[in-house]
């Protein structure tokens, strides 16, 4: 479960340095390589990594949606870079990833995680109330799928 974690942690650091770079979409593999070389040498499986930063940026203009409807006193440009990917790494896992064996509560809880880690001393509980308030709108999410 530990490399869930760090996979998760490179993905965000992935994001956000594409992000803050104008989001040129040649750049995002070499951010990737780069990340994966700097703070996950040696691991082997590198395939959850990739998952989660294609299927973030894939899906984008859609999770970018629900974090303004969710947070709606939070222009999506006002949110700080490390909060906004965190958001939108956590949305893609809850709602658009489909990995089955991650329950929607440990994604957001990794989320909230990443956040205490990556962000600032509100980020975390920011985090856990966008996310939070998406879950309740989604009701049991993959249920039905």
């Amino acid at each position: 479960m530990a490399n869930r974690h760090l996979s998760r942690s490179v993905a965000l650091q992935s994001l956000f340095e594409w992000d803050v770079r104008g989001q040129k979409k040649n750049t995002l593999k070499s951010i990737v390589s780069h990340n994966l070389t700097e703070f996950a040498p040696g691991m082997e499986d590198t395939e959850f990594i990739n998952d989660l930063v294609l299927g973030t940026t894939k899906y984008q203009d859609e999770i970018d949606k629900l974090i303004q409807e969710a947070a709606p006193d939070w222009p999506l440009e006002q949110i700080t870079n490390v909060d906004r990917n965190v958001l939108r790494l956590g949305i893609y896992e809850l709602k658009y990833a489909g990995a089955e064996d991650v329950p929607p509560k440990v994604a957001i809880n990794e989320a909230i995680e990443l956040a205490k880690s990556f962000g600032g001393a509100s980020s975390g509980k920011f985090v856990n109330g966008v996310l939070g308030t998406i879950y309740k709108q989604m009701g049991e999410p993959r249920k039905n799928e």
